[in-house]
Parts: C-alpha cells; sequence; structure tokens
C-alpha cells in the first residue's frame, strides 16, 4: 500500500492539522508516514502545501514527484488546481467548493468550479456549510479529513479516535465539533472509484 497526498489550500485553514492527523492516525494503524509543507509568502492568506506519504514500506523521500500524487486534497478549489500537476492519471482531486479570495485577480468563482468538475476524478465538498452544521466554520480541514478518508488505509474509527486525541486538550466541545464535521465529511462523499 502506498498513498501519496498533496494537501493545498491558503494560510489558517489548517492544512499541516490535515496532515498530522491523517499521519498519525496511520502510523497507529502500522502504516510508515512522512510530510514536507512549504508556506507561502504570508503567514495567514498565502498558499501553503504539504506532501504526506503514507506507506506499509519504508519511505524515501518526503517529497512527491509531479505526476504521482493519488490525493490532492484542498480547503480551496483554485489551490487544488494550482497543484493538477502532481496528480497521477488515476488521481483524485477532493476539494471544498467555497473559494477563499485572497487576491484581486482571483477568477470568476463558477469558472473555477466549472475547471473543478471537468476533471475526470474530482469531488466537490460543500465544506464550509458541514462545518457549520457541525458547529464552527473553523472545522472545515476536518470536514476534509472525512471526505478523504475512503482514499486512506487507516480506518475511519482511527482517523476519529486521532481527532479526539487531537483536540482534547481543547475541550469536550472541541472534540465533538470537530468530530461532527469528520463524519459529515464522511457521509458527503461517495466510495472512490
Amino acid at each position: 500500500m502506498k498513498t501519496d497526498l498533496i494537501l493545498a489550500g491558503v494560510g489558517g485553514q489548517g492544512i499541516l492539522s490535515i496532515g498530522a492527523i491523517v499521519a498519525r492516525a496511520c502510523i497507529r494503524e502500522g502504516f510508515r508516514a512522512k510530510q514536507s509543507e512549504t508556506h507561502g509568502m504570508s503567514q495567514r492568506g498565502g498558499s501553503v502545501v504539504a506532501h504526506l506519504r503514507l506507506s506499509d514500506e519504508p519511505i524515501r523521500s518526503d517529497m512527491i514527484p509531479r505526476g504521482v500524487a493519488d490525493l490532492i486534497v484542498s480547503l480551496e478549489p483554485l489551490e487544488g488546481l494550482r497543484y493538477l500537476d502532481y496528480l497521477s492519471p488515476r488521481g483524485h482531486l477532493v476539494t471544498a467548493e467555497d473559494p477563499i479570495r485572497n487576491f484581486d485577480a482571483y477568477p470568476e468563482t463558477e469558472k473555477v468550479l466549472q475547471a473543478v468538475r471537468a476533471l475526470p476524478r474530482a469531488t466537490l465538498v460543500p465544506a464550509a456549510a458541514l462545518a457549520r452544521k457541525a458547529g464552527s466554520p473553523l472545522a472545515m480541514n476536518m470536514v476534509l479529513v472525512g471526505s478523504i478518508a475512503p482514499y486512506l488505509a487507516a480506518e475511519p474509527t482511527a482517523l476519529e479516535q486521532e481527532i479526539r486525541r487531537t483536540f482534547a486538550r481543547k475541550g469536550e466541545k472541541l472534540v465533538e465539533i470537530n468530530c461532527r464535521a469528520f463524519r459529515a465529511g464522511l457521509a458527503a462523499v461517495s466510495c472512490p472509484g
């Protein structure tokens, strides 16, 4: 088993939290993980990308070569499109459908969404709405963790347990919000094919 993920978004969306939760859950399930991250020009609002490699065999590099990623996970649709050259021909894009208009020349939202819909294997997730319904707009990243769970070797229960461990020090209310967001994301997607 080998799964290469590109995690993309803008600063402040929780890209690194997604990578950490997925990596720790997979490690607890007996897999190996390596992660690398790149921050954009600004801490909040700039482009952020992380490479996450998961395998049941040794992983030599934390960087994913172009054209081999199994999955691009994006908290913002334009950022997901930005990294398509990393996606393998059989790879899948899973992205939040809500744009973050963090620069003046951001393309028209419908054109961005049409570009995603035109891909052979892409899933748009109403992450912002699901996060609000779960109890916090900040839980969008946990909605995306749920949305990619079918693509991962770790069981969804292992991912939810890792979410519980990660947020435990912040109180039970936040734990429950993030777990609801995870389950909403999981329910929002169909099995990959």
